[in-house]
């Protein structure tokens, strides 16, 4: 390292006062101003910050955004996702392949210009899309790609390429994206307008207690898809033993097919912070922390800027609404790629600058969370509908919904139909009601809760969606006839073999060991057993995975088979003469004919 990149290392430390629990914002910015985060810088950085240089080599190999390796001035990330590829991400891929000349996982010869895949960026209901650095190129074609490769030839510049704002506050002069809200349906509880401190106020003539008391009797569940009561999590965490206590935003919704906390992001942040308050204000935090995917950088200014506003208003900081005693205020935490950080335990690890491993469990978050302190972990719709119950009260949104789930639900549709977006609707909604609003009268199938949720046919058209049926985070996919199911379920699973972080046998193995066997089917090598063999690895890898993306990344495949089973079937094969179609004696034996440098038939 040269004198100068060394004086930059410890500028970057010293701006985040030395603390190893900012690591991944120091590694971040290192990244952005030398284009990689080298051997020689991670001993730099450790020094710094007086820790071992494994644990910050550890935290840089395992986000998709950081990098060992130089990259260039500017990355494309192009998401590859299957609602990408159905929309054409192909033809962008192979445009943005001839303009640049090089492949993706490459640098251009003079080292201007990276060219990478990446998962769901959040942009399903406007596919295919891509990252330029930060900025998010919506609705891509071939012809739009070439023309942005060629604009960064010229200045490396991509916000100058972007041609028109999207609505909202996409078009405002901290945002300044091509994004497009695509609200197609509003709603009571999130979309509803709310003058800014209404519930914080509300709240403040209560009691920490009572508050809670009023969120509880709402029954309120969490918005992320498990559903747990949140009333409940904020009384455990109150009355766990410690002093300090904190409050995390779970902003990293990396589910393929899910976009509904980008757009509270966009239009509805100040419903998000004040929910936030209230929750700090209930289970007497002083610190929340909303963590933010790396994917929804872009939004990072403007959140800042309402934060700011909030803090101008007496609605953060200290004695807010003159309440003496209420201190409480947020800062943003930026992620660095990586899907299995929307589990809560291993969000909490990235916010103290590790590795995003999940935990185990016990004890929980509300026990012993971020920094060893007791933590509420609530997604960021669940927040907003914390607000509105303070504003309406907790009557007014148990009417709505069903009585197993109240209120309402932000579903982010996408895939085959005329209207995609997002919708407020009801809980109890059927899903037959959900593909007429959204113009899908051609549906064959629909995967609900992303790749970790459920695929159904038009036999299960007729159910609903509410905790005690079809549950579901808000991804909504629809897949028309010609799609196929069973491709689908590889191309998930492709998904979980790459985001796994690695730490248990059973989702780190069994994953890829599913893949494989999809993989056989498709090639036209599958064999009855091969059905079976599905079925009882998929259910040792749910059954014995240490963290939910294990425990649900086998249901594209347990769940086609429920209910595709005949597209499965209709692609198997019979042994013949014994001879099992799935074993290729060609590829058994070319790898031992390279070990021995001989070819068949020599002695």
């Amino acid at each position: 390292m040269s004198e100068r990149q060394t004086a930059d290392v410890r500028g970057i430390c010293r701006t985040y006062h030395r603390d190893p629990g900012r690591l991944i914002d120091i590694v971040r910015d290192v990244q952005a101003q030398s284009g990689c985060v080298a051997g020689a810088t991670i001993d730099a950085i450790a020094r710094e910050l007086g820790v071992h240089r494994v644990e910050v080599e550890s935290t840089v190999s395992f986000y998709a955004f950081l990098s060992q390796e130089p990259q260039g001035r500017v990355v494309i990330r192009l998401c590859d996702d299957i609602i990408d590829e159905m929309n054409g991400s192909a033809g962008v891929a192979e445009a943005f392949r001839e303009e640049l000349g090089i492949d993706f996982g490459e640098t251009t010869p003079d080292g201007k210009i990276t060219l990478e895949w990446t998962p769901c960026i959040g942009m399903c209901d406007q596919a295919p899309a891509a990252l330029v650095n930060d900025v998010v190129f919506p609705n891509l074609s071939r012809e739009v790609a070439r023309t942005i490769v060629r604009g960064l030839r010229e200045h490396l510049m991509p916000q100058r390429l972007i041609q028109h704002y999207g609505d909202g506050n996409n078009a405002h002069d901290l945002v300044q994206s091509a994004v497009s809200n695509n609200i197609r349906q509003q709603g009571p509880v999130v979309f509803a307008p709310m003058p800014a401190g209404e519930a914080i106020r509300l709240a403040l003539a209560m009691n920490p207690v009572e508050v809670i008391r009023q969120v509880k009797t709402s029954r309120l569940r969490g918005r992320g898809g498990a559903g747990f009561p949140t009333g409940m999590k904020w009384e455990f965490t109150r009355n766990a033993a410690g002093g300090q206590r904190y409050l995390l935003c779970n902003a990293d919704e990396g589910e393929p097919g899910t976009f509904k906390d980008r757009v509270i992001l966009t239009e509805r942040s100040d419903l998000l912070f004040e929910g936030m308050t209230i929750a700090g204000y209930a289970i007497g935090a002083d610190t929340g922390i909303l963590y933010l995917r790396a994917e929804y950088a872009y939004l990072r200014r403007f959140l800042e800027h309402m934060l700011q506003e909030r803090r101008r208003q007496e609605l953060l900081g200290k004695g807010i609404c003159g309440h003496e005693g209420f201190d409480f205020d947020i800062r943003i935490q930026m992620g660095a790629g990586a899907y299995v950080c929307g589990e809560e335990t291993a969000l909490i690890n990235s916010c103290e600058g590790f590795r995003g491993d999940p935990r185990n469990r016990p004890p929980f978050p509300a026990q012993e969370g971020y920094r060893g302190c007791p933590t509420s972990v609530n997604n960021v719709e669940t927040l907003c509908c914390a607000a509105r119950i303070l504003q309406k009260g907790a009557s007014w949104f148990a009417q709505l919904g069903s009585s197993g789930s109240t209120g309402t639900k932000l579903l982010s549709v996408s895939g085959d139909c005329m209207r995609p977006g997002i919708y407020e609707v009801p809980f109890g909604i059927k899903i037959a009601e959900v593909l007429d609003l959204c113009g899908a009268p051609e549906a064959h199938a629909v995967q609900i809760g992303g790749p970790s949720g459920q695929m159904l046919g038009q036999d299960g058209f007729g159910r609903t969606i509410c905790y005690d049926d079809v549950a579901t985070g808000g991804a909504f996919m629809i897949f028309g006839r010609e799609r196929d199911v069973v491709y689908i379920a590889a191309k998930f699973l492709d998904f979980f073999v790459e985001e796994s972080c690695g730490y248990c046998t059973p989702c780190r193995v069994g994953n890829v060991l599913l893949k494989d066997s999809l993989d056989r089917i498709l090639g036209g090598r599958g064999e009855p057993r091969d059905l079976d063999l599905l079925q009882r690895l998929g259910k040792t890898v749910k059954a014995c995975s240490r963290c939910g993306l294990g425990q649900t990344s086998p249901n594209p495949v347990l769940t086609t088979l429920e209910h595709f089973r005949g597209e499965y079937e209709a692609r198997l094969q019979m042994p013949t003469n014994g001879r099992r179609a799935s074993f290729d004696i060609q590829a058994a034996l070319t790898e031992a004919t390279r070990i021995t440098s001989r070819s068949r038939g020599e002695r």
